[in-house]
């Protein structure tokens, strides 16, 4: 095994602990009220832009090492993610988003007083499946309280007109 993927095994394992560290305390944040502004703080901002640093270095070292491939067809990004430099740095991209995703998932099921333990699988199924447990909230939300995603606004927005 060569020491580039010696060092992107490793950083690898270090994302994955750092994420799952993070996502136990975001499912915490649903049952202890303590938790929950400094809980929301770290998975919602904290760890979702040191994953995002991590990004950008991991995609940079992957780009400048030689790394094959692009967006622009299935076939450039296949050949893109054939690196293990390039396939680490879309892993921390996944880490990042479904993290950030599954905070507004927890304050928002906090937010309208949906069950804990309904919220709960939704972050679930955002950390092993992102969309799917994005689905899952929508679907828990608009089954518990019968209103539609595009009734959904923020706060301090002002009605719809």
């Amino acid at each position: 095994m060569s020491t580039t993927t010696d060092h992107t095994a490793a950083l690898f394992a270090a994302a994955n602990a750092a994420a799952l560290a993070a996502w136990l305390l975001l499912a915490g944040t649903l049952f202890v009220p303590r938790l929950r502004s400094r809980g929301w703080r770290v998975t919602g901002l904290v760890a979702p832009t040191l994953f995002a640093v991590a990004y950008v270095v991991a995609l940079g070292v992957a780009l400048r090492g030689g790394a094959a491939g692009g967006f622009g067809s299935i076939a450039e990004v296949r050949a893109l993610f054939a690196d293990d430099r390039a396939l680490l740095a879309g892993w921390v991209h996944y880490l990042a988003f479904d993290l950030f995703v599954g905070t507004w998932i927890a304050r928002e099921g906090v937010r309208r007083g949906l069950p804990r333990l309904l919220v709960l699988p939704c972050l679930a199924l955002t950390f092993l499946a992102g969309p799917v447990g994005l689905l899952a909230f929508v679907a828990l939300h608009a089954l518990r309280t019968g209103a539609r995603p595009r009734t959904w606004r923020a706060p301090d927005a002002a009605p719809a007109a």
